[in-house]
């Protein structure tokens, strides 16, 4: 063959490959805004004096700004200098295992001590969902998944890209701005028998409605009657009431009827460790045995996932729990932010009423946690954000966390304004 034949084949496919190369992602479109972290990029591009972000899911002090914890700075004097840099094992730090495992379970659980619980160190809640998303995929893939509405928007990504089938189950009654129970227990009862219920344990994201004691009695018996699996996400365990074992309550009632159950745990909201991404994920067994294979087959998917979880901030928890002084004053702490948000919703509450707005607002003091629904239209929000400079997402969720006394008047007159034509 010629030399120029050679050549200009060799031109050809280098052309092609390099044709096919530049187009391999050219199919790739820009993917939508997160709503909710939209909206601090909003809020951070405005440049009016008056803005006020209340989309924000993370703690504020009254003065607006981040709070690191008293007892997280003194655990981190009492670590600093003594942490070396190997990995942890693939489960985690057994010690913030443990110490996490007695706030969900209790002390003095029958169950710690019987080794029944299954549990691993997560990146955070979100890790802690996602590593059960696809163990539930992998050991019950015909098994649906049945989540609230609504629930806190990243739910529904997770168990998607885990490729669980979904469904929903009535959870927000409208109307009343309030549980629409009727609703859930029917759905409960006409779910197929061994379906799976993705259950918030307090602080319901984003409505901050739970049901109350009796009413989770009458969830865990409907449940337990259909042979549902229930899976809690407690994102907020001190932080809703100021009491972790109050708290806890919905996940000791399913206990004491003999579930189950599946745990997602996190400590960004009840110690302010949102950047350490601390979490945990448990799963009560049969017995000691299942727990270790339910374990060995979580590390497993851990491992081609993210293989080891980082060290740095389960030392500041298991440091903090494991010290009787330390921990009390962790209670204190959690108390006076889940104080400062019960007082921020009766705050508003009252500037509305003083407003003599025509709804009523009760619904606010009735919610509990950092989220209130407040119960506003799309295009009432839209009317806060433009005229006003005031930053929520679309669904009317307020985090009462961006609330402080020297903008509660302004954000009620604002949301005043804006529904009282309604």
């Amino acid at each position: 063959m010629a030399l120029s034949t050679k050549l200009f084949q060799r031109s050809s496919s280098t052309a092609v490959f390099g044709a096919r190369s530049m187009s391999w992602w050219r199919s790739v479109q820009p993917a939508p805004k997160d709503p909710i972290l939209g909206v601090t990029e909003a809020f951070l591009a405005d440049p009016s004096p008056n803005k006020v972000n209340v989309g924000v899911g993370a703690y504020r002090d009254d003065n607006g700004k981040p709070v690191v914890l008293e007892c997280v700075r003194e655990a981190e004097r009492r670590v600093a200098g003594k942490l070396n840099m190997e990995y942890l094992p693939m489960g985690g730090s057994v010690k913030m295992v443990e110490e996490t495992l007695k706030l969900a379970y209790g002390e003095t659980s029958e169950f710690l001590k019987d080794k029944r619980i299954a549990a691993v160190q997560s990146l955070s809640g979100t890790g802690a969902c996602r590593l059960f998303a696809d163990f539930q995929k992998r050991f019950r893939p015909d098994s649906n998944i049945y989540i609230p509405v609504p629930t806190w928007a990243n739910h529904h990504n997770i168990w998607r890209d885990a490729q669980v089938p979904q469904r929903t189950f009535h959870y927000y009654h409208p109307e009343t701005k309030g549980l629409d129970f009727a609703g859930l227990i029917d759905d409960i009862k006409n779910a197929p028998s061994g379906s799976f219920f993705l259950l918030h344990a307090c602080a319901h994201n984003p409505t901050g409605v739970d049901p109350s004691e009796e009413q989770w009695k009458e969830i865990s018996y409907e449940i337990k009657g259909k042979g549902h699996f229930a899976f809690f996400d407690m994102a907020y365990q001190g932080f809703a009431s100021g009491d972790p074992e109050r708290d806890a309550k919905a996940i000791r009632i399913f206990l004491k009827d003999g579930h189950l159950i599946g745990i997602s745990q996190s400590y960004a909201k009840n110690m302010g460790l949102y950047g350490q991404r601390v979490g945990c994920l448990s799963l009560l067994c049969e017995d000691e045995k299942q727990a270790v294979a339910v374990k060995s087959q979580l590390q497993q998917l851990a491992r081609p996932m993210y293989s080891n979880p980082p060290v740095h901030g389960p030392l500041i928890v298991s440091t903090i729990l494991g010290d009787p002084d330390l921990k009390n004053l962790w209670l204190r702490e959690v108390k006076g932010m889940a104080d400062r948000i019960i007082g921020m919703r009766t705050a508003l509450r009252e500037n509305l009423e003083k407003l003599g707005s025509p709804i009523s607002w009760e619904h606010i003091t009735n919610q509990i946690g950092m989220f209130c629904y407040s119960g506003m239209t799309p295009e009432q929000v839209d009317r806060l954000t433009n005229e006003f400079h005031i930053y929520l997402t679309r669904n009317g969720r307020i985090s009462m966390a961006g609330v402080t006394t020297g903008n509660v008047g302004y954000l009620a007159n604002a949301i005043h304004e804006v529904t009282k034509s309604a």
